[in-house]
């Protein structure tokens, strides 16, 4: 709970985790630190995985199924006490916006039947709030023309919030500044720069997979053994 009562916010990461890396999980890391030197009124009370549906791989052919994404999202959060898988977008009929993911996610954490993939310091009393955890490349994807309808904006900014982790070298609050949309929600724009310089992708990973090479440091080991139990990414 935080001090005086304050708010309480799960992170939610939505993406393909194809497959999880340890960046992804830095990001969560890295928002909690941001919330507890920055808003001490609020607290981070759980982060949430959750892995896009099969349909997407129609804007993705590299995405594998589900079945495995989720296997790995859950092994790298393993090692985590306060981060947790959702299965929830992969069993809907098709692909999901984000602002319906987001929507969806927050009226099941705020129920009386709480999901099982809550994260256990979340599963108490009280209002949860719910925010986006991303890249700046998300952020800046709202600009690209047909990609987001400007109302799914608005709502997932100014009715949940947005948290970015940047990198050093990218502008966001430059880019937020030259957004009128985004420019009068700023203040649920919530930006962090990760001052550790780490290129770590998925799509890196799988190319180093499919050219025979380690990946160990790059995704946890739990996340390895199944990839090469499974052969998985090994045709580029």
């Amino acid at each position: 709970m935080a001090a005086g009562g304050g708010e309480r916010i799960v992170l939610l990461a939505c993406g393909s985790f194809n497959p999880p890396t340890v960046m992804h999980l830095r990001m969560f890391e890295l928002a909690k630190d941001y919330f507890r030197n920055n808003k001490p009124g609020i607290s981070v009370v759980g982060g949430v995985i959750s892995p896009t549906h099969d349909c997407y791989k129609t804007k993705k052919p590299s995405l594998i199924s589900s079945t495995h994404r989720l296997v790995m999202s859950r092994e790298a959060a393993r090692s985590s006490d306060w981060i947790t898988v959702s299965d929830w977008e992969t069993r809907q009929d098709d692909w999901t916006r984000t602002r319906k993911v987001m929507e969806e996610y927050s009226s099941l954490m705020n129920s009386s039947a709480k999901p099982e993939w809550i994260p256990p310091a979340a599963n108490h009393p009280g209002k949860i709030h719910l925010k986006l955890l991303c890249g700046a490349d998300l952020l800046e994807s709202f600009s690209v023309p047909g990609l987001w309808l400007e109302e799914d904006i608005h709502t997932i900014v100014q009715k949940h919030g947005i948290v970015v982790i940047t990198r050093e070298g990218s502008n966001p609050h430059q880019y937020v500044e030259n957004s009128s949309l985004l420019r009068e929600m700023a203040d649920n724009i919530h930006i962090i720069t990760d001052w550790i310089l780490n290129d770590v992708s998925s799509t890196k990973i799988r190319s180093a997979v499919a050219r025979g090479d380690s990946i160990k440091y790059l995704t946890p080991d739990p996340v390895i053994q199944y990839i090469h139990q499974n052969q998985l990414y090994t045709q580029s």
